[in-house]
Formats: C-alpha cells, sequence, structure tokens
C-alpha cells in the first residue's frame, strides 16, 4: 500500500512535448502501448459515491489490480491511497469479482508511453497518454518534484488537473453533446495509420457511446 500524488495536464503540441521531455533527460521507460481498463463496482456504485474505485487493467505482458482510495485533502494535487496486484489469472478475478455482485461500470482504454530519468525518486514518472477525447500527461511522485517537473515543461499550477479520466470523458461529451457511454476507441488503430505521424493522435477517434454504464 502505498498514497498515490499525481496530476494530468493538457497536451497542446504532442511534438513539442516530447523534444521538450528528452531536452530534460527524460528517456522512455516502456513502449507505446494500449491500455484497455475496467472499472469494477455494485449496482448502486457505492465506490464512486465513496472516491474510490476498484480497477482491472490489461497491457502487454501483465494485467493489474488497483484499488484507490478517497482523495486526501482538496489541494492542487491528486492524493489517494493506492494498493496494487499483478494477477496471474486475471479471468478467474474477474469471475470471483461478479459472483460478489460486482459488474463493470465504465470502461476506457488509452495509448500510454512512461517517461522516466534516473536521478529521479522513486515512483516519479511522466505518462504521455494519447485518449479517445485528446492528449494528456500524467505526472506522478512527490509535490515538488511534480512542480519542478510541470514548470520546466511550460505549464502553471492553474493549469493542473485532477479530476479522473471518466470524469473528464464526462466533461468531453456534455461539450459535445455526445450521450456518454465509455471511452473506448472505435477501431484499435496502429501508429501511423490514422493523423500525422508523431503528432500525438495515431489511432485516435471519437469515443463510443455504447453500452452506457
Amino acid at each position: 500500500m502505498r498514497r498515490e500524488i499525481e496530476i494530468k495536464l493538457p497536451v497542446h503540441d504532442a511534438r513539442a512535448l516530447r523534444r521538450r521531455l528528452n531536452e530534460l533527460g527524460f528517456r522512455r521507460a516502456s513502449k507505446r502501448h494500449l491500455e484497455r481498463n475496467l472499472l469494477f463496482d455494485f449496482a448502486d456504485r457505492p465506490l464512486r459515491r465513496k472516491g474510490s474505485l476498484l480497477r482491472l487493467r490489461s497491457e502487454p505482458g501483465r494485467t493489474l489490480l488497483t484499488f484507490k482510495g478517497p482523495r486526501i485533502g482538496s489541494g492542487r494535487f491528486k492524493e489517494r491511497v493506492e494498493i496494487e496486484a499483478r494477477l496471474r489469472d486475471p479471468a478467474a478475478v474477474t469471475g470471483i469479482l461478479e459472483h460478489l455482485g460486482m459488474g463493470v461500470a465504465f470502461r476506457y482504454e488509452k495509448y500510454r508511453t512512461l517517461y522516466r530519468r534516473n536521478s529521479d525518486p522513486l515512483h516519479a514518472e511522466v505518462a504521455f497518454d494519447e485518449t479517445p477525447i485528446g492528449v494528456y500527461l500524467e505526472i506522478e511522485g512527490p509535490k515538488r518534484w511534480i512542480d519542478k517537473v510541470a514548470r520546466e515543461l511550460g505549464y502553471a499550477p492553474r493549469e493542473y488537473i485532477t479530476a479522473s479520466y471518466g470524469r473528464l470523458y464526462l466533461g468531453w461529451c456534455k461539450a459535445h453533446r455526445q450521450e456518454a457511454g465509455d471511452m473506448v476507441f472505435r477501431t484499435n488503430l496502429v501508429r501511423g495509420r490514422t493523423g500525422k505521424s508523431g503528432d500525438g493522435n495515431e489511432g485516435l477517434t471519437k469515443p463510443s457511446a455504447a453500452a452506457r454504464a
């Protein structure tokens, strides 16, 4: 169990942002990969009401089950308790959750690339997230480190985002007058098939409105 501290930042120029990360000494800690996330809850959504979540995340080579508690405090950082376990048998765990009366409340996908520096603290990293509703950075680590990295990337504290991807998606749907469903890609395209190569929007499409949670 550990305490997670993070923020999100909107990315307006993906190429310039990647170039700046490189100038600051960040290097890719993972290849660009697709993450599929399932949020589980009971029918009356007690976890959501408490501000907690139970997430099953699938990515190449591993599946993780993560519990996140309610947000701690109300400052400019998102801080909460996180408990995470790597699963050997995701199907069995899913079956257990379903037999306990839980179901999938929300699905979301993103293409993620992780960046780290050897000199930085443990658990300090920058995630470059390409989602169906835009590109974001997620910076996780000690508060002072987050402020320093955000400042070096050209961001001010007023630009910090503490909302979840679920909340951002609902806001996107409202702004674009689309029915909310799951934040998933309609087609999981490979790099370069849509958009300009390297612009941070490869394979991005509008979110599916099917299967309202």
